[in-house]
């Protein structure tokens, strides 16, 4: 490892060393100590000054830390609000790579001059970002081609980032092995799993072959789709770290101007891209993760005669982030989108358990109660609907849900996590294009086609709700017998997780309190016997105040 890459080592292990050492002062040991309120009153702030630090050092060194925070900004499930409010904001934009090392890397994989292969190559990026830099040129046709050239978009791998990915990444494993110690994380993060998912993510946006074979794979799976378009890849100039891509000029998906002056409907725009993510997810199980305004474009065609305005279609452009979806989270999220389509929030928590979101110690009652007062609250509303709510009102559900699911053992599945970032940036857009989308709505007819596909078997669906009701109601004597016997011999529990939990630290409370008692008799029993000159009966009384004390503060 050169200096160089050692000074990026050190600075992103010191970096983190400095939040643990932070997170472990103020949220172990002061709670350990039984004063919780000093820590619980700064955390928000504290939280949120990480995070602000992080970004600092994330656009600073740039590279894979940019990346890391795009990351977390998506853990919802696992890291406070306040960091992923931060972090969320931050983007892959960076200052440009010099020309001379960005031609020095292509000519390198593409083993020729740039003058060769382009009759044009701009020196100027149409965009930058962490990984690599994008620039308009012109491919250099072959003779038995109409055309002489053909402008296309490249783009290329900024010097040393494999070497750059290396270094960072064994700086977050180490990090990933001092997070371990911390219990309380270890409760709420699988921090092993989360290294595993971020670095095969990143070895393959890395991989620009890797991206154009997932940008074919999307066109071909919208072959037969005519409303959406998907830039061809030209392999004889494409390798890991160069991809050639056919230029698309096209109007940008939040230019609403333009739209407009295009005769486009906005309206027509935010259900065609809705419609498109409900086949990638539900039908091709294989979806464009990176749904921001760069990634998509609105191309208008050529007015034909007696046309009104002017047919248009939607492009997608950079896949170099996509997500599968397994045939088990297949099932969940079909269960999911009947579940919100008939508005079930038990059959909702059943999904999550069909997914794998939820970890053992989940509170299913809490969530399902949680669901039911989503769907009684904004079944049905807007987004400006929803926006002109009192700010107490939706605070307060926030709230509510942001503790649901940060205390809870609740953790996502990356791909999962891509999903539901993919479908929170979407819902934005659409809201944007047409302020009267309506998502709830615009779920019913996939809801209705889910539950139609089921199809021959909706007949042995029915049969099987049947069974099951069935069985339930003739067991139905057999437990009302046992209840009757239970009451009759004054053994009925009412378990209630709430009023469980209360008691047991009621109980702790308790003993803590007594033992606080013994060690303050035993300590002042200590003084005494110093002050009257007997040195080994002080000792021994101290000693035993001093184990009284461990014995109360240790956390159980």
């Amino acid at each position: 490892m050169t200096t160089l890459y050692q000074s990026r080592y050190r600075r992103i292990l010191w970096f983190f060393a400095r939040v643990l050492l932070n997170v472990g002062f103020w949220d172990v040991f002061l709670p350990w100590l039984r004063l919780p309120g000093p820590g619980r009153r700064s955390q928000k702030a504290r939280y949120r000054g990480i995070a602000v630090r992080f970004r600092v050092l994330a656009v600073d060194l740039g590279g894979v830390m940019i990346k890391v925070g795009q990351f977390l900004s998506a853990r919802l499930d696992v890291l406070p609000r306040e960091i992923t409010d931060e972090l969320s904001g931050l983007q892959d934009e960076v200052k440009a790579e010099a020309f001379a090392d960005i031609r020095t890397v292509a000519e390198s994989e593409l083993g020729k001059p740039l003058s060769e292969l382009f009759t044009l190559f701009e020196e100027e990026p149409v965009a930058s970002a962490s990984i690599g830099q994008v620039h308009r040129a012109r491919l250099h046709l072959s003779e038995d081609e109409a055309e002489t050239d053909r402008p296309v978009v490249v783009k290329v791998q900024r010097p040393n980032i494999p070497q750059i990915v290396e270094t960072d990444l064994a700086a977050l494993r180490v990090v990933g092995g001092w997070v371990e110690h911390f219990r309380f994380i270890r409760k709420h993060v699988d921090v092993p799993a989360l290294l595993v998912e971020f670095s095969r993510s990143l070895y393959e946006e890395i991989d620009y072959l890797h991206e154009g074979q997932n940008a074919e794979r999307f066109a071909g799976n919208f072959a037969g789709y005519a409303g959406v378009y998907v830039p061809r890849v030209y392999w004889e100039t494409t390798t890991k770290r160069v991809l050639t891509l056919e230029d698309v000029q096209a109007i940008k998906i939040t230019d609403y101007e333009r739209i407009d002056a295009a005769g486009i409907d906005r309206g027509e725009v935010a259900q065609r891209l809705f419609q498109t993510y409900m086949k990638q997810i539900y039908d091709d199980h294989f979806f464009h993760a990176d749904p921001h305004p760069g990634n998509l474009f609105v191309h208008p065609q050529a007015v034909r005669e007696g046309q009104t305005r002017p047919e248009w279609l939607l492009v997608f452009v950079d896949f170099g982030m996509t997500g599968e979806v397994t045939p088990g989270q297949m099932k969940g999220l079909r269960e999911l989108l009947i579940a919100v389509g008939t508005r079930d929030a038990a059959r909702i928590v059943k999904a999550y358990q069909m997914l794998g979101v939820l970890l053992p110690g989940a509170d299913i009652e809490l969530l399902q109660r949680a669901g039911s007062r989503v769907f009684d609250r904004f079944w049905g509303m807007t987004a400006p609907e929803i926006t002109n709510l009192s700010k107490d009102e939706l605070f307060a559900f926030l709230h509510e849900f942001e503790s649901l699911i940060y205390e809870m053992p609740f953790q996502v599945p990356e791909n999962i996590v891509l999903l539901v970032r993919c479908l929170s940036i979407l819902s934005g857009l659409c809201t944007g294009l047409d302020q009267d989308f309506n998502a709830w709505t615009s779920v019913g007819p996939f809801a209705q086609k889910l539950v139609a596909e089921e199809g021959g078997s909706r007949l042995q669906t029915w049969l099987a709700e049947l069974g099951v009701f069935a069985q339930a109601l003739f067991s139905l004597p057999q437990k009302m017998e046992r209840l009757a016997a239970r009451m009759e011999q004054g053994n009925l529990e009412v378990r209630v997780p709430e009023v469980k939990r209360g008691i047991d630290r009621l109980n702790q409370n308790i003993n803590r309190l007594s033992g606080a008692v013994i060690f303050a008799a035993l300590l002042l029993s200590a003084v005494q016997f110093y002050a009257a000159g007997d040195l080994t009966l002080a000792g021994l009384f101290a000693s035993l105040a001093a184990l009284t004390l461990v014995w109360v503060i240790w956390p159980r």
